[in-house]
């Protein structure tokens, strides 16, 4: 791999803005989409767990009502790819040891010689169950997968806008999440800027990096 420019990922990051406005007319082409996809499936998460779905909606019915239930805005239905980002509710025995499957097929292992790597899992995921914040652990990762997602957008020149607002009871009741066991966290629209986005040449507006970095 050859690492970027430092000066390649500060002017994609400065060029980066939460888009209020898309182009419906353009369309990201399918390796770039594939690409990001890939962005999403390569996410970090505690333990590498992965309890998530991440929903691709290009039919326009659906994103008609999508747009509905976040509040009207029209991201949703004027971006190129909308995707929804849901958790797994109530993450069971039984997902973790389809995740430890797939590490040993991964890895060239068994399931019984990552006894002791589930079992610690089992233990941090037992003590989050008992102490009320299973859920809430889970939730967590998915924001970790939408910086990720945002950022390499940002890199191949899409844009982005991530999204909480929005009804996440009525996406899931679109999207059919509760009969998958998952449900709606947050979401992110892709495409192109439209050029009367007036948001597109406002400043961006950050504090000093002396006042939120400390050095220690």
């Amino acid at each position: 791999m050859t690492p970027i420019s430092a000066a390649t990922l500060s002017s994609a990051l400065h060029w980066r803005y939460a888009t209020k406005k898309f182009d419906p007319a353009r369309k990201i082409p399918a390796d770039t989409w594939t690409a990001l996809e890939q962005a999403l499936v390569l996410a970090p998460s505690s333990y590498g767990l992965q309890p998530w779905k991440f929903i691709v909606v290009r039919d326009p019915a659906k994103l008609e009502q999508l747009s509905a239930a976040a509040y009207g805005q029209r991201q949703p239905a004027d971006c190129s790819h909308f995707v929804v980002f849901a958790v797994r509710k109530n993450y069971s025995e039984a997902d973790l040891a389809h995740f430890i499957a797939r590490t040993a097929e991964v890895r060239g292992t068994t399931p019984d010689a990552l006894k002791g790597y589930s079992d610690i899992i089992t233990g941090s995921l037992v003590r989050a169950r008992q102490a009320g914040y299973l859920d809430t652990w889970m939730g967590k990762q998915a924001y970790i997968a939408l910086g990720q997602f945002l950022t390499s957008a940002a890199l191949l020149g899409i844009d982005t806008c991530p999204m909480e607002g929005i009804e996440p009871a009525k996406f899931d009741e679109i999207l059919g999440l509760p009969a998958l066991g998952y449900t709606t966290l947050c979401a992110a629209p892709a495409g192109y800027r439209a050029t009367d986005d007036k948001y597109a040449a406002l400043p961006k507006v950050r504090f000093e990096a002396n006042e939120v970095i400390i050095h220690a």
